[in-house]
């Protein structure tokens, strides 16, 4: 799982930093536009980056204490980013705001996987 993780942080982090450029040069005429939604997708794009990070946290912490709680950890963290992320830049991209009603279920995602992966380093399994 050590890898696994690994990968899926590395290309989150890459579609991150893709995604922070297209919404500064690609979506730049956009936002003059609609500035109330750069907000909108500058958060997503931070939570995208800092829980990408967290996925290579939780390939490292697959080695220190394997088990069942770490690997639980990282599926809430892909899960929270497709769902939070993920909404967020419908939203932005279509101005559906209905969307922002399955934002906070992502949010719930990245929060469990927080509290698992300290779960983990608590019990040291």
């Amino acid at each position: 799982m050590d890898r696994t993780f690994f990968v899926i942080g590395s290309v989150v982090m890459f579609l991150g930093v893709a995604a922070g450029a297209f919404g500064a040069h690609g979506l730049e005429r956009y936002f003059v536009e609609h500035p109330a939604l750069e907000p909108t997708y500058l958060t997503a794009v931070r939570y995208q980056l800092i829980h990408g990070l967290a996925l290579l946290a939780v390939a490292w912490a697959t080695i220190q204490w394997p088990g069942t709680l770490v690997n639980l950890a990282g599926y809430a963290f892909v899960a929270g980013i497709i769902i939070f992320s993920g909404s967020l830049y419908v939203l932005v991209l279509t101005d559906t705001s209905w969307l922002g009603a399955i934002t906070p279920i992502g949010g719930v995602a990245l929060l469990a996987g927080w509290l698992l992966l300290a779960s983990a380093a608590w019990r040291g399994s």
